[in-house]
Parts: C-alpha cells; sequence; structure tokens
C-alpha cells in the first residue's frame, strides 16, 4: 500500500480553490481525466457516484468514483473520494482546504492506494515512492496554479 498527505498554501479565498473541485472544473485540476459524469446522487454530498474515464498514455481506463464524505463550511472544505481501477488498485483520496484568511486557503491531499488481488499488492511492493510523491506533489502545484487563475 503507498499512502501519501501533502499540505500547501494557496494565495487564493477558499471558496475559489474549492470551485475547481465541482464536477464542470475538474478537468482544470486533473488533466487526464477524460470523461466525469455524474450517474448518482448530487454531487455535493456523500454517496455521489460518478462514472470517470481516465487516461494514461493511449490506454483508457473506466470506473465508478463514490464519495465517501462531502463537507462544505465558510472555513473548512472537505471530499473523500474511492474507486477501484483496472480491477486491481483501490484509491482513496480526500481534499481538505482550511481557510487560513480571507485570500489564503491551505489544501491538504491525503489518500491511499492498495492492490486489491494478488498481483496487484506484489505490484504495490515495487511501486516506486518517489514517483507517487512527484505526482502528489504535481497535482497540489496544478491546484494552485488553477486557483490563482479562476477564468481560465
Amino acid at each position: 500500500m503507498i499512502q501519501w498527505e501533502k499540505e500547501k498554501k494557496i494565495e487564493a479565498p477558499i471558496d475559489q480553490v474549492w470551485e475547481l473541485f465541482a464536477d464542470r472544473n475538474i478537468k482544470r485540476i486533473m488533466p487526464k481525466v477524460e470523461e466525469h459524469e455524474l450517474i448518482e446522487g448530487s454531487e455535493t454530498e456523500a454517496g455521489a457516484k460518478h462514472r470517470q474515464t481516465y487516461r494514461e498514455g493511449k490506454r483508457l481506463e473506466t470506473y465508478t468514483v463514490e464519495t465517501l464524505a462531502y463537507e462544505d463550511h465558510a472555513e473548512r472544505k472537505h471530499k473523500t473520494i474511492t474507486f477501484v481501477i483496472g480491477g486491481a488498485f483501490e484509491v482513496k483520496a480526500s481534499f481538505t482546504l482550511e481557510k487560513i484568511g480571507e485570500t489564503e486557503t491551505k489544501i491538504i491531499y491525503a489518500g491511499q492506494n492498495k492492490g486489491v488481488n494478488l498481483i496487484a499488492r506484489a505490484m504495490m511492493k515495487l511501486a516506486n515512492k518517489k514517483g507517487n510523491d512527484k505526482v502528489v506533489q504535481e497535482f497540489v502545484d496544478r491546484v494552485e496554479k488553477e486557483a490563482l487563475h479562476p477564468d481560465v
């Protein structure tokens, strides 16, 4: 199993950063997502389900993303999702935003990726932690970049 947690301060209001996690903007912070379609519930509640298609090179992978937790408060925003990709890896990710000031927000991106079968668990033992750390850093950097350019 690979686990991660990364914090970053973003010089943007909390609502401006949170807007990037809305369905209509998800491709801005997750550019490899080709499709993101609500199939059950509401995007602003736990229990929501989305059909998501992700591109990795020439390969497309479609899976269901379930929202496990959703909070939208003035001082704190939080969303936890889970999905199984390729029938082999269960990913759980959480995105927490905390208001630092009127124009400052802290993002905490945390999660885990674990194998759901013997082959996937073996692959996880061989996984490159530095590669995962790079992907996590690139994600929080992309959220910051997009938050600083809300009109794009």
